[in-house]
């Protein structure tokens, strides 16, 4: 018997905005024909903060940090580490979160119901993780159907939740990946085999924005006049969610990187391996709009900014305070020049000093989740991680924000259709006589952007 989730109309603030896990692209069975009706005004058309556009993005977020969190422990109980406990609180915390989101929506035994699934989905992970560490073939075969049982169980109240918005078949298929994304990414890590491991890690997080969307979808169009009649797949709101994921990778990554180098990790290499690869799928993105020396100039510095950090971690290994205090420094160089390039990129729609103070919070939680870390204070740690791992969505709604304030034309409906231009915008790039930022004056259309999204998301399938 599930609770009928089924809201009274009222507003929702987005705090108290739906969370709930199914599979990638699954959009609600109706969604686009109740997409249909709705009215959007231009400038809601081309905002990426709408009601429906904010509700993704909090999917976004905290289902991805699951996925994120959920590798991190399953990798600290393999190996005996001594901050497994304060990994699992994280996770228990992101749980809680979630939870806490459907009790203010739907009432606390709709919140408790919830959270106790969610949470046994999560024990079956962890008894598939002791099992292996004792090799208990039988054990790790019944966490294997217990996680199978759950799949059916929680697909089922996902659709009794949506009133068949979602449905259960479909949703089941997606719980299904997402426990052999888990399961094969671990798998790889015992077997010593981290590029692999790294790898599935990644996509395990990116199958959570798939989620992100269709549930969102399904939920905006259930609930219309509660989302304002928006929708969460406009091409302004595809690129914050786009950014969302590359971003707040970005930090999961280097959180997990220095964690690695500190340890002296056989997969320490394999983890590096696969930040550099986010970055270098950030610069495709921002070559395939403002041509390839745009996309190199953004992709030096950005590999400048990471191995300042990798410089803190190297000294802070060798007891080095001298070597540390000059990679701060230069990492405070770093916050200025590469404010000043956004601030220069955006015409001013981001203003260097607020982008200043926001990279200074990225430096001062990435390294503030090292060094309490390194000093064995993990529960310092793990909220320093979390807070770093869920600022980049805001970076990410500021600089999306920015990019269709600028172009506004280029993320209407239905500009994702269109054919892609006959010539590159000028960007001052080519053998332009003009002294301007690489990243131009006019910004690429939303086609090319699409494009480099794509060449991304189909580098990582083919992978």
């Amino acid at each position: 018997m599930y609770i009928n989730w089924k809201r009274t109309a009222i507003a929702l603030p987005l705090s108290a905005a739906v969370i709930i896990p199914a599979a990638p692209g699954i959009a609600s069975a109706d969604s686009h024909d109740g997409h249909d009706d709705m009215e959007m005004s231009e400038e809601m058309m081309t905002s990426v903060a709408t009601p429906a556009g904010d509700l993704r993005a909090q999917l976004d977020h905290y289902l991805s940090e699951h996925a994120y969190l959920a590798v991190t422990t399953m990798q600290k109980g393999a190996d005996g580490a001594d901050d497994f406990e304060e990994s699992a609180a994280a996770l228990e915390a992101n749980t809680k979160d979630l939870s806490s989101t459907i009790t203010s929506v739907y009432g606390e035994e709709a919140g408790t119901q919830f959270e106790e699934m969610w949470s046994e989905h999560i024990g079956y992970f962890v008894d598939y993780v002791e099992a292996t560490g004792a090799e208990d073939e039988e054990a790790k075969q019944e966490a294997l159907d217990n996680l199978g049982n759950y799949q059916t169980e929680f697909s089922e109240f996902l659709d009794s939740a949506t009133e068949g918005g979602l449905e259960a078949d479909a949703a089941a298929e997606g719980l299904g990946m997402h426990v052999d994304q888990l399961i094969g990414a671990f798998d790889s890590y015992v077997a010593g085999d981290y590029e692999q491991a790294y790898s599935m890690s990644s996509d395990a997080i990116e199958h959570m924005y798939g989620v992100s969307e269709g549930l969102s979808g399904a939920i905006a169009a259930q609930f219309p006049e509660e989302y304002d009649n928006t929708t969460p797949d406009t091409p302004a709101v595809d690129l914050r969610s786009d950014l969302n994921f590359l971003l707040s990778e970005h930090a999961a990554l280097a959180v997990t990187t220095m964690q690695k180098g500190a340890a002296g990790a056989e997969d320490f290499g394999a983890a590096a391996g696969i930040l550099n690869q986010n970055t270098q799928e950030l610069s495709d993105t921002i070559a395939s709009v403002y041509g390839e020396e745009a996309g190199e100039q953004f992709e030096e510095m950005w590999s400048e900014h990471i191995g300042y950090f990798v410089d803190y971690v190297e000294a802070a290994g060798a007891e080095d305070e001298e070597a540390k205090q000059e990679a701060l420094d230069n990492l405070g160089n770093y916050q200025t020049e590469f404010s000043e390039f956004l601030a220069g990129a955006t015409e001013g729609e981001l203003e260097a000093e607020g982008l200043s103070e926001g990279l200074g919070m990225h430096v001062d939680q990435l390294v503030g989740a090292f060094d309490s870390y390194t000093m064995g204070e993990y529960d310092s740690a793990y909220e320093d991680t979390r807070e770093a791992y869920g600022h980049m969505f805001g970076v990410s709604e500021g600089l999306s924000g920015a990019i269709v304030a600028q172009y506004p034309e280029n993320f209407e409906e239905s500009s994702s259709d269109e054919a892609m231009p006959e010539e590159m915008p000028q960007t001052g790039l080519g053998g332009s006589e003009q002294n301007v930022s690489p990243w131009g004056i006019a910004a690429g259309s939303m086609a090319l952007i699409l494009a480099g999204i794509a060449v991304t998301k189909r580098r990582r399938e083919e992978a």
